[in-house]
């Protein structure tokens, strides 16, 4: 199994980084490609023995040309490291979006990673395991990879050359779900100690929101990611344990909140009941809702729009943070 799973990644590796030789037009530029991977599970994921599905990645296509992969079926959680050329002390783990049935591989992963990592950031995309092929741990196996991302990230952070305290976690749509779920529920046990990574906090230093799927109440969730997470007809008590704005507590981190109004795929309501209910405990939060954007626009979508600033925003706040 060992050897399977390794060479799985090395396959991967190979066809993501075949890829991202090819390059990117517009005003993304070529990326560094992904030559470093950190295996979540030495062995293997939990909750696996009804898992049936194939991983694998499929190319979705893009109006400007531009590479958009998804991983599908996620079997092999996974990290893959962007070094920057001069450290800044800081790390961040970028949790991509894709609705909980895919997990996007260039618009929020490897663009906004070299982004960061051209800025000093140590960056960490995280692979996480989609809810609806058939984990024991079902809603939870997305969080189980998060935490698990988190304290292996913060275990490195000396030889790295990073902070182990000034680790910021970005989510992006349902990764942004995701982001929002390990940074109200950092304390959760919903695994088993694996080794002595697992006994550092899985508490984030800082956590980006960006245009994220929050609420599961049907006035503004996004139907599709909640269909994947909680099924076609949860209970109300489902609904509110799994909507993060319900599970603010007093020791969060700060939180950066970034959404378009003109959103048609997950409403800015979902950022906005964020945003009340962190500053309902004081929890240090920033807000930033553009008048047009869409939804997904990561890097490649902000050009000549207002939106293009906020790379620029999250830094700032993030600085003001320590991270």
């Amino acid at each position: 199994m060992l050897d399977r799973r390794s060479a799985l990644a090395t396959f991967v590796t190979g066809l993501l980084a075949s890829g991202l030789a090819r390059g990117a037009k517009a005003e993304i530029q070529p990326m560094t490609d992904p030559t470093e991977i950190i295996e979540l599970w030495p062995a293997g994921p939990p909750g696996a023995e009804k898992v049936t599905a194939v991983e694998a990645i499929i190319e979705r296509g893009d109006p400007k040309g531009l590479r958009d992969r998804a991983l599908t079926h996620t079997r092999n959680p996974t990290l893959v490291v962007f070094r920057p050329r001069t450290p800044n002390g800081a790390a961040v783990m970028l949790i991509p979006g894709g609705g909980y049935e895919r997990v996007v591989l260039d618009k929020e992963g490897y663009e906004t990673a070299r982004w960061l990592a051209d800025r000093g950031y140590t960056c960490f995309v995280l692979f996480y395991r989609l809810p609806g092929d058939g984990w024991a741990a079902g809603p939870d196996a997305p969080l189980q990879d998060a935490q698990r991302g988190l304290r292996l990230i913060r275990s490195r952070a000396a030889a790295m050359g990073f902070s182990p305290e000034r680790l910021a976690i970005m989510g992006f749509s349902a990764g942004g779900h995701v982001a929002a779920s390990l940074t109200t529920r950092f304390t959760a046990k919903v695994y088993e100690r694996t080794d002595a990574a697992d006994d550092l906090s899985a508490r984030p230093n800082l956590s980006a929101l960006v245009y994220p799927v929050i609420t599961m109440d049907p006035a503004s969730m996004h139907g599709g990611s909640r269909k994947q997470l909680l099924g076609a007809n949860p209970t109300p008590e489902r609904i509110a344990f799994y909507s993060p704005e319900k599970q603010v507590g007093a020791d969060l981190p700060p939180v950066f909140l970034l959404h378009a109004a003109d959103d048609k795929s997950v409403p800015v309501e979902n950022s906005l009941a964020m945003f009340s209910a962190l500053k309902a405990k004081a929890i240090p939060t920033e807000m930033h809702v553009f008048e047009e954007g869409g939804h997904g626009f990561g890097l490649r979508f902000v050009t000549g729009k207002p939106v293009a600033a906020w790379p620029g925003l999250f830094e700032a706040f993030a600085k003001r943070h320590g991270v």
